[in-house]
């Protein structure tokens, strides 16, 4: 089997004379995914404490009303994201179903915390089942943002637990 990349970030796959163009982030049953991850040095419990606390919640899912995080819970945000939460592990994973209000189905959407030592984390965002390579594109666009917006209003935290490792 091999391969080629093709200039619109696509790739032919080559398996016993058959030939297919699969595109990036594309599954075979599941529709397009995509992945964003970042490094933080907090705590798990710093970042699961962030994630769903009032402010953090606003980065990612928008103005909802206020969330216990218990599986099955429903949410509607002012902006029109909705879904439902679906697996919940405190200081580890979130997955939900995840939608846009003009999207036709909902995706979904796990976030996860992978921590090897106490005062780091990444947080990752994976998401799957959405529609088409330029959603994919959007989402990559969305968790990037999310992402950084969570390292700004973190960074007082970052900072002051930083000065101190130092002192």
């Amino acid at each position: 089997m091999s391969a080629n990349k093709h200039f619109d970030g696509g790739v032919t796959i080559k398996h016993q004379n058959i030939e297919s163009r699969k595109l990036v982030g594309q599954t075979i049953s599941a529709g397009f995914q995509v992945g964003v991850r970042r490094t933080f040095p907090i705590s798990p419990e710093q970042v699961w404490s962030f994630l769903t606390s009032p402010e953090g919640i606003k980065l990612w899912l928008g103005n909802v009303s206020p969330l216990a995080f218990n599986e099955g819970e429903i949410f509607t945000s002012d902006e029109g994201i909705s879904g439902q939460l679906r697996i919940v592990k405190p200081f580890k994973q979130l997955r939900l179903k995840w939608g846009k209000k003009d999207w036709e189905k909902p995706s979904t959407l796990q976030i996860r915390l992978l921590s090897n030592q106490p005062s780091r984390t990444t947080i990752s965002f994976h998401q799957e089942k959405l529609d088409h390579p330029n959603t994919r594109e959007q989402m990559k666009l969305y968790w990037e943002n999310v992402l950084s917006a969570i390292w700004k209003q973190t960074s007082t935290v970052n900072y002051e637990e930083e000065m101190d490792n130092y002192e």
